[in-house]
């Protein structure tokens, strides 16, 4: 009856309730509701729906997924359950507010080029007090399990690319997705301060050796070292961009938080990549921007896990 409706209209259907005034529906608009609230979606069949459709992929054949925390605004349902208080931007400059909502953790492909689509692969809804770095692993991992089953990627393919801003703990998901054929570029935030590797014993010494080596200030340009690798290149709508990489970071890690209950706290090490162009499109003063993978230049050939990473013994 609802479809016949439908068809029937003499103009689009933009809710429920219009059903009501086309001649072939007899019935009330009520029973439409309640016949709309008895009904139920299959997540788990739609999420496996979603991982078989065809999928983007980069000009080198790298399938690349984004994740991502969105809100949805939610500040006059007091009555709604489970509300966080939501990040938003206000329309002043540097202007900040936090707003009651629902926040949700969305994993996408990406398309190459100058568009702006994306593929939607899951959505997950953050419940309050929420670990984000543990419930994002736990979902990456249900993504890329099901893909891998749907075959888009298979023994001898490229590493697929994660992409996160610097809002999630980049260096925690390499940890805790390692046995994955993934690589995270992740974003920094500019007030990070990283570690070099511990220096090797001087002959002639004795006594435990550092764990870790001098800092890594992204906001000293004095605690740098010389870049590992240095490019530079014209764009139409940047002028010269410029970037520096530094390999076999990492951050400094304390028992607490996250690293409370572990029994080693690992070295996690990567390249930090700093990117710095002449000018934006918008005519705003340009930022650094600070990335990093967890991919080492030094990490052994065919690694499996997308990092060098090594850990105290348990």
């Amino acid at each position: 009856m609802h479809g016949e409706a439908v068809l029937c209209s003499d103009a689009p259907v933009c809710s429920l309730v219009e059903l009501s005034l086309v001649g072939e529906y007899r019935r009330g608009h009520g029973a439409l509701y309640a016949a709309l609230n008895r009904g139920r979606l299959d997540v788990g069949r739609l999420r496996q729906a979603l991982s078989t459709v065809p999928l983007p992929r980069a000009a080198d054949g790298w399938l690349v997924l984004a994740v991502d925390v969105t809100c949805r605004l939610r500040p006059d349902a007091h009555t709604s359950p489970e509300r966080i208080l939501c990040h938003t931007y206000g329309r002043g400059k540097d202007q900040h507010i936090m707003i009651p909502g629902w926040q949700y953790s969305l994993v996408v492909a990406l398309e190459t080029g100058h568009g702006s689509w994306t593929t939607p692969l899951d959505a997950l809804r953050l419940a309050p007090g929420d670990d984000l770095a543990a419930v994002t692993a736990a979902q990456l991992r249900e993504v890329l399990e099901r893909l891998m089953a749907a075959g888009h990627w298979q023994c001898g393919d490229p590493d697929i690319l994660i992409v996160a801003d610097a809002g999630h703990d980049g260096p925690r998901l390499a940890w805790l997705l390692r046995d994955l054929p993934i690589q995270i570029p992740a974003r920094m935030r500019s007030d990070r301060v990283l570690r070099w590797s511990a220096p090797a014993r001087v002959p002639g010494t004795n006594g435990q050796l550092p764990r870790h080596g001098v800092e890594f200030v992204f906001g000293d340009l004095g605690s740098w070292d010389e870049p590992d690798v240095a490019t530079e290149a014209e764009t139409r709508l940047y002028g010269r961009a410029t970037a520096w990489s530094w390999d076999r970071l990492h951050p400094r890690l304390t028992r607490r938080a996250a690293w409370v209950d572990s029994a080693g706290l690992p070295t996690i090490e990567g390249t930090v990549i700093l990117l710095e162009v002449d000018h934006l499109p918008s005519g705003a003063v340009p930022k650094p921007v600070w990335s990093r993978t967890a991919k080492s230049r030094s990490s052994p050939a065919g690694l499996k896990d997308s990092s060098s990473i090594q850990h105290l013994p348990r």
